[in-house]
């Protein structure tokens, strides 16, 4: 087995588990879904997830959708934060960081101005 033979199922991984989170951000309804390649800026993550919820039952909610389906697909999430207040959860999963948000606390810390790599610094 070749270096790029190791490699290849890894990338299909992460794309795969990408769309596992924005499938089940879609199902739960989660609003204006934003997917965002960090890699430029960060070795912490390859993939940003940010979603916005109607309420702090819905965020919950969404999260626990996306757990659901993230462990179903064979990844297990390293860490869960914010579930008991429910304005702001954090799902870090492996190469991917999902972020779901009520409207207010989105705006609020303008999460994609911070992590987009096509938005120059000065702008952000």
């Amino acid at each position: 087995m070749t270096a790029s033979t190791l490699k290849r199922p890894r990338k299909a991984l992460r794309r795969s588990l990408k769309a596992v989170v924005v499938e089940a951000l879609e199902d739960m309804k989660a609003a204006n879904i934003k997917v965002l390649d960090v890699r430029p800026l960060t070795d912490i993550t390859d993939t940003m997830v940010i979603a916005s919820g109607t309420s702090d039952r819905h965020v919950r909610s969404v999260a626990d959708r996306v757990i659901e389906k993230a462990k179903a697909a064979g990844f297990r999430p390293f860490g869960i934060e914010g579930e008991r207040d429910g304005e702001w959860v954090l799902v870090d999963l492996p190469d991917v960081l999902v972020h779901i948000m009520l409207p207010r606390i989105r705006e609020f810390y303008g999460l994609e101005k911070l992590w987009d790599a096509r938005v120059p610094m000065r702008d952000a």
